[in-house]
């Protein structure tokens, strides 16, 4: 057996469940640390003194925020992509294997979402296992034999298990979110806050100085760590789905087919593609493309399932 075959042995679960307990208690703590600051700056850069007048208001704002990412992310999530809720009745096939997945696993059943369009993709959302989702695409449940999507279904599963579904949900969310505020501190600045700054005299400039460089680079770091976050997910969720199925060349396959089909999924957008299974919105490539990726290569991910 190959070194690359040896992975799938070092994989610990319950490692990657206890390291994204604490990412998620971490991640929703640096929002509202970071929201709160924002919020101060942006009081300041409009008059004296305002930092600590919208304090409190920040705080209130993020804590919401955090709150609503926590306990209704995942529905957004799935209005956003169009997703249906599966009745009892529809799609046995896709049904029978989600819950012979979900046993192995040892999780709750999760509900089952179609999502109408042709690009094949799947992905998994909810705070924990007891509130999770899977959502597949019309072309996935058309283009996959039966191998290959339960080695899909696994991967997702697999998420639900290790708890990525978290994790991935908050900070799509937050994300989101930042970018928002940061939308806001730009167009404070050509409303009025930027003159108001400079009228103050030098530390009214640094403070429009600052909000500025944060303005512009918080919705590049933000996403940076989003997509840092969902890569290596992805491979911990492939090594882990192949060791649910027993059949790595199902989930080999089945992104080779992904891979290959040249539409793309419409309904997705750049804060919710991290959540797919595969890279749904086929970006032409782009110079430094590789450091915004949502997913690894799927090629390596190919690669590294044949090994086993």
């Amino acid at each position: 057996m190959s070194e690359l075959g040896k992975s799938p042995a070092r994989v610990n679960i319950y490692d990657a469940i206890s390291a994204n307990r604490v990412r998620t208690i971490v991640l929703l703590a640096l929002f509202i640390a970071f929201v709160a600051a924002l919020g101060y700056l942006l009081g300041e850069m409009w008059y004296p003194g305002g930092g600590f007048a919208v304090l409190p208001f920040a705080l209130v704002f993020a804590i919401g925020s955090a709150l609503f990412s926590y306990y209704a992310g995942d529905q957004m999530v799935l209005a956003q992509s169009q997703a249906r809720e599966l009745g009892p009745n529809e799609e046995p096939e896709l049904r029978h294997s989600v819950e012979e997945l979900a046993i192995g696993l040892g999780i709750p059943m999760p509900k089952l979402y179609v999502v109408e369009a042709a690009a094949p993709n799947a992905f998994a959302t909810g705070r924990d296992p007891k509130h999770a989702s899977v959502a597949v695409t019309r072309g996935l449940l058309n283009m996959m034999d039966r191998e290959e999507l339960q080695g899909v279904i696994a991967h997702e599963l697999s998420h639900v298990g290790n708890r990525d579904i978290r994790v991935m949900l908050l900070i799509t969310v937050l994300v989101g979110t930042v970018a928002l505020i940061a939308d806001w501190i730009l167009r404070s600045v050509f409303w009025g806050g930027g003159r108001r700054g400079r009228d103050r005299g030098s530390g009214g400039a640094i403070l429009l100085v600052i909000g500025l460089v944060l303005a512009i680079l918080t919705p590049i770091v933000a996403a940076l760590i989003q997509m840092a976050v969902s890569r290596q997910r992805e491979y911990l969720a492939d090594a882990s789905g192949a060791l649910l199925t027993r059949y790595p060349p199902g989930l080999a396959r089945a992104l080779r087919k992904i891979a290959g089909d040249p539409n793309a999924l419409h309904v997705a957008n750049k804060a919710t593609a991290a959540l797919y299974i595969a890279n749904p919105l086929k970006d032409d490539p782009a110079f430094l493309d590789h450091l915004f990726d949502t997913h690894p290569p799927i090629e390596e991910r190919i690669r590294r399932l044949e090994a086993m």
